[in-house]
């Protein structure tokens, strides 16, 4: 299921009451709207989806009503509230109380400076977000609405680049809640991390798991019409760079066709099936005559989900965070961490993984080569081999504790390989993560974080902070600032409140 502009909503709500009278509903009316419009087609921070202006809210049962319809209505991924005048915050109990999907508290007003000299009391009674919105803050903090609250002026980009993360976490969040993942065999054998409870996961999240036979994906392979295969051949010859043996009339082009239907038999299976992630592992390949690499990486650059040796839950992470950075510069992918430069000039991190690794983190046309894997015990595999684009970036894992999910993320700096790497015919990323490579990874391994990740340099870390709180889930941030004493304090302290939380 690739990628597209999404025709979900975030629905904008404003609160008032009828006791100003219908002139001045009517002014609460025409700034709110302008206020949405704003948000709304602020080019530079990009919402995510169609911010959708609904009528002013002024008594309990409309409060109700509304919330409810947000929630049967499955465009609708969030609401952003704002209380332009006083709205007496008893009337939104019960809409709050029935409200599952992300709410955003947007503390603004209408005007950006006070107009000193002519303020007079009806100005005073129309402009009252400062009055109300204190009140609206109340009453979601006594009956524990979760909520991000952002204060300022819409026209500050700082403001409008933090409802736009908002929307994004909420587009990911979504995502995860409709999200069908196929496994093509199980996980690695003898691996703990990629293990992971696929009931809690559906419950928590939506995410529905399960798991298909390789041969039934082999069927689908068989299945496919050799003039698909030679019109996706033609592709990657436009594409990308060829390995001269995979040229037509060469010695190795078999292999390139064999590449071509493994892609159209793995695509037609997840498009009919409505899946939009999935997994293999190399130690299940049934009659598949290669792994596949070349066909997972161009998935991903769909926009599929993928996780490798079965691992689903980064494979549902990939997905939702594709889903996020859709239409935003930079790329997002499937990622490993695989080895280090210790020396104590660098401190760099190597990523790969055995093929797949998506292009759109490419920093130049990718070369699509075919070689020899000496695991998996099948033919030489057609894979993209290329570097990542230098950029500022994020990556994020998500693991399963037991007793609850927890997602951890490493902010990070992609950079050029400091040598060229002719001997390496796989896709990779070189980073040097903060604070420096020495905290980073004792305070991701003091976490128990997975060694398979998403990298993006897309997204930053408001986006998975809000993301978290969406998904009700911890999250351990690791930056510039973090030491390895004080982030143990804050999993034990994670610990405990979830464990609370939970009880409660």
């Amino acid at each position: 299921m690739p990628l597209a502009p999404t025709d979900s909503e975030v629905w904008f709500l404003t609160g008032s009451q009828a006791l100003y009278g219908e002139d001045t509903l009517a002014q609460v009316a025409a700034q709110s709207r302008q206020i949405c419009e704003t948000i709304a087609d602020d080019a530079a921070a990009g919402p995510a989806v169609r911010i959708v202006w609904k009528p002013v809210l002024t008594e309990a049962d409309a409060i109700r009503r509304m919330c409810l319809d947000a929630e049967a209505d499955d465009r609708c991924i969030g609401l952003i509230a704002w209380m332009h005048t006083f709205s007496p915050a008893k009337m939104w109990i019960t809409g709050l109380a029935s409200l599952r999907k992300p709410l955003l508290h947007l503390h603004t007003q209408a005007n950006r400076r006070l107009p000193w000299s002519t303020i007079d009391m009806d100005f005073m009674n129309l402009n009252q977000a400062a009055h109300g919105d204190r009140e609206f803050g109340h009453i979601q903090a006594r009956i524990g609405v979760a909520r991000k609250t952002v204060t300022g002026h819409v026209s500050s980009p700082d403001v409008s680049h933090r409802i736009a993360a908002w929307t994004r976490a909420a587009v990911g969040r979504a995502e995860f809640a409709r999200l069908r993942l196929a496994r093509f065999g199980d996980n690695m054998r003898d691996v703990a991390v990629t293990e992971g409870d696929k009931v809690e996961a559906q419950f928590r999240f939506g995410t529905s798991v399960n798991t298909y036979g390789v041969n039934e994906l082999v069927a689908a392979v068989d299945a496919v019409d050799d003039s698909t295969v030679l019109e996706l051949t033609e592709e990657y010859a436009d594409r990308y760079t060829l390995a001269p043996e995979l040229l037509p009339g060469k010695e190795r082009h078999a292999s390139l066709r064999y590449a071509a239907r493994i892609e159209a038999g793995l695509r037609e299976f997840l498009t009919d099936g409505g899946f939009a992630a999935f997994t293999t592992n190399f130690e299940d390949l049934g009659g598949l005559r290669q792994l596949p690499g070349l066909a997972v990486q161009r998935l991903m650059a769909d926009g599929y989900g993928f996780g490798g040796e079965g691992d689903w839950k980064t494979s549902a992470l990939l997905r939702a965070t594709k889903a996020m950075a859709y239409g935003l510069p930079g790329g997002t992918s499937f990622m490993e961490d695989y080895t280090y430069d210790l020396a104590p000039d660098s401190g760099l991190v190597l990523g790969a993984h055995m093929l797949e690794v998506c292009p759109s983190l490419a920093a130049t046309t990718p070369s699509c080569e075919i070689h020899p894997l000496s695991i998996g015990g099948r033919e030489d595999p057609v894979r993209l081999v290329f570097d990542a684009a230098p950029a500022p970036g994020v990556v994020v894992g998500l693991a399963d504790m037991g007793s609850r999910f927890r997602l951890v993320a490493n902010r990070i700096d992609v950079v050029g390989p400091p040598e060229p790497l002719p001997l390496l015919p796989v896709a990779r990323a070189v980073w040097r993560p903060e604070p420096d490579l020495r905290t980073s990874t004792e305070a991701w391994l003091t976490a128990g974080a997975p060694h398979h990740t998403v990298l993006t340099t897309a997204l930053g870390r408001e986006e998975f902070e809000d993301l978290a709180d969406m998904l009700a889930v911890e999250l351990a941030f690791i930056d510039a600032d973090t030491t390895v004493r004080r982030f143990a304090q804050e999993l034990r302290w994670n610990q405990a409140y979830h464990r609370l939380a939970d009880a409660l």
